[in-house]
């Protein structure tokens, strides 16, 4: 489904388990919507107080951190420091860049991450 893109969501920003703001990079988490693309990362636009900013969106399963079969959608906000808890955000995914990957720490997931993120700064630029 991800040819189809981009697609949008909105939804109310959740807590998650905030293992991405341990290592520098927080997550707004929103519910998964019912009709999901492609589980992966993508490089992803982000409205925030009538202010798109650019972001990394992962939906799907996290067997690097988590060993639970839950799907999710979160999305880290570049450049970006806030509250977010209850606000309504919109999530439009621009491009896939990946699958979902098991790594072996969370180091390694941060490194991955930071990967994706110069990959959706090229693109969204």
């Amino acid at each position: 489904m991800s040819n189809l893109l981009p697609l949008t969501y909105t939804g109310v920003v959740v807590h998650g388990r905030g293992l991405g703001r341990t290592v520098g990079m927080p997550t707004a988490n929103i519910a998964p919507p019912e009709c999901l693309p492609d589980l992966g990362v993508y490089a992803s636009r982000v409205l925030v107080n009538n202010h798109w900013h650019m972001g990394v969106t992962n939906i799907g399963y996290r067997p690097s951190v988590d060993e639970r079969r839950e799907i999710t959608f979160e999305t880290h906000i570049l450049d970006f420091s806030g509250d977010l808890y209850g606000m309504v955000i919109t999530v439009r995914l621009c491009a896939f860049l990946r699958p979902t990957l098991q790594l072996h720490s969370l180091h390694a997931v941060k490194v991955q991450v930071s990967q994706d993120i110069q990959m959706a700064r090229q693109l969204l630029a």
